[in-house]
């Protein structure tokens, strides 16, 4: 079997790290984990120590600036390995995800490959939050995302890497904080690789887990994808212009409607009467019409932002426990 590196950057992760080391342990491979350790507020040290005494395939790779991109490069470097796989400490793949994810990408002859993100939550705000996240309602039906044919893709979710490919393109940007995948994968398709998706891998993702949370991690996201899309607009989907035309067409409305005119009251009705109705009916869970608004409007406000101004200094903050 061909040996693997599994990397994993990690902040503030005390309360999932464990599931997600075990996770990985208990797929059928060989090789090793490399866990990159930023400067996490929470007990997370504490629990990848003890991981990492109880387990000698697992390595501890200081990140003192706590930046995934920088994570992941530090990993990469001290990886032994041919093939590196990407896993997140809020994440748990399937049992089979690495081995089959082996045969896939050599039977494709793929640089980097990529299955279905499927999130799940534990409390109800975070089971609506999954919902949102599995929905085309909520991030807009990437593939990824809401699943589909295997194929050619526009990027990946975390993803199997070839290394050879990831040297070839220099790594990752660590100038970009979110949207870290995408940019990747279009740099890796300029130079003759193959992106892949396959419905046949799936990783569990753990979505945050408050209001608060959720709005500072789409807020960036948002500033950040806007950002991209001004540096790489031929690469960009017209799905990304969805959210800040919304918050456009909102702010316009009010406009009209402080100048008397109730026509301007039309984009609000017609949006909020749609979430109430997409939440309640599809959803049927009580916080989903509020969380796709705060999805929605935080990614297309931060997508203005990052747009016109650039998205340099922002970070996201929504795993930052102090």
């Amino acid at each position: 079997m061909t040996k693997v590196s599994v990397i994993m950057p990690v902040l503030n992760e005390e309360h999932h790290l464990a599931d997600a080391v075990q996770s990985v342990l208990d797929q059928n491979f060989d090789g090793e984990l490399l866990i990159a350790l930023g400067p996490s507020t929470d007990k997370t040290d504490v629990v990848a120590a003890k991981l990492a005494q109880a387990n000698s395939r697992i390595k501890l790779v200081p990140n003192p600036r706590g930046l995934t991109t920088v994570g992941m490069n530090l990993c990469i470097k001290q990886a032994k390995h041919d093939v590196i796989v990407r896993i997140d400490a809020h994440s748990e793949p399937t049992p089979d995800y690495i081995s089959r994810g082996l045969e896939i990408l050599e039977a494709r002859n793929a640089d980097l490959l990529g299955g279905v993100m499927s999130a799940k939550g534990k409390t109800l705000f975070q089971k609506a939050v999954a919902w949102a996240y599995n929905s085309p309602f909520g991030l807009g039906g990437a593939t990824y995302h809401v699943g589909g044919e295997e194929g050619e893709a526009e990027s990946a979710y975390l993803g199997i890497f070839r290394k050879s490919a990831l040297e070839r393109v220099g790594g990752y940007d660590e100038s970009i904080i979110r949207g870290e995948d995408w940019e990747l994968a279009q740099r890796i398709k300029a130079t003759g690789g193959l992106v892949w998706f396959s419905p046949e891998l799936s990783v569990t993702y753990w979505p945050r887990s408050s209001w608060r949370a959720l709005a500072k991690q789409f807020y960036s996201t948002g500033v950040w994808r806007g950002d991209l899309t001004k540096r790489d607009p031929a690469h960009t989907s017209w799905r990304y212009f969805i959210p800040p035309a919304l918050v456009v067409s909102l702010v316009l409305g009010e406009l009209i409607a402080a100048l008397g005119f109730s026509i301007g009251w039309a984009p609000f009705v017609a949006y909020f009467t749609a979430i109430i109705a997409v939440g309640a009916f599809a959803a049927r869970l009580a916080p989903a019409p509020l969380v796709l608004a705060t999805m929605h409007l935080s990614w297309g406000f931060g997508f203005i932002v990052g747009y016109l101004k650039g998205a340099e200094g922002t970070l996201d903050r929504s795993r930052v426990t102090k």
